[in-house]
């Protein structure tokens, strides 16, 4: 992919099958022919965060190669959404699959529909540990992901097994 820029995304969900809604989504992102996904980190079993009571996540994060510019990924990331059924009901509440873009490669930005990168990446272990096991030199703030994975609080974040059987197939 000529002239692509680098993105790492962040996904999860807590209703119906969420591995496989996340399958789903990196497909139909990778089936695009402006976007390559590179990589897909293991997956999380998270803890809920903003609204508490709620089923517990799975959440991922994935390394992503474009050709697009970031509200036109935007733009995909929630035709995928909608297309995994989400509805946009309660911020912070329950969901069959959310797609946040993380970090756009040289983007700094804080516009009303998008803030790159993600304006609070840096308070979410659920974020922070799944994408420093695929960007961990990634410099946000003046520090790796690594280390501001190793510095947040983790209560509950457990690394499961599970992992998007597509991007298993296709690697």
């Amino acid at each position: 992919m000529n002239d692509a820029s680098r993105a790492w995304l962040g996904l999860g969900g807590n209703i119906g099958d969420v591995e496989k809604a996340m399958a789903a989504a990196l497909q139909r992102l990778d089936d695009d022919a402006s976007i390559q996904v590179i990589q897909v980190s293991p997956v999380y079993k998270t803890p809920p965060w903003g609204v508490e009571d709620q089923p517990w996540f799975l959440n991922c994060c994935a390394e992503i190669a474009t050709t697009l510019p970031p509200e036109h990924l935007l733009d995909v990331c929630q035709a995928a959404e909608r297309a995994g059924k989400r509805e946009r009901i309660q911020r912070w509440g329950p969901r069959t699959i959310d797609i946040d873009i993380l970090v756009f490669e040289g983007i700094e930005q804080e516009e009303q529909r998008l803030t790159l990168p993600h304006p609070r990446i840096c308070e979410r272990a659920f974020v922070l540990v799944p994408l420093a096991d695929i960007a961990p030199q990634v410099v946000l703030n003046g520090s790796t992901i690594a280390q501001l994975a190793s510095e947040c609080d983790q209560p509950g974040l457990e690394k499961t097994t599970a992992a998007t059987h597509w991007w298993q197939a296709k690697g």
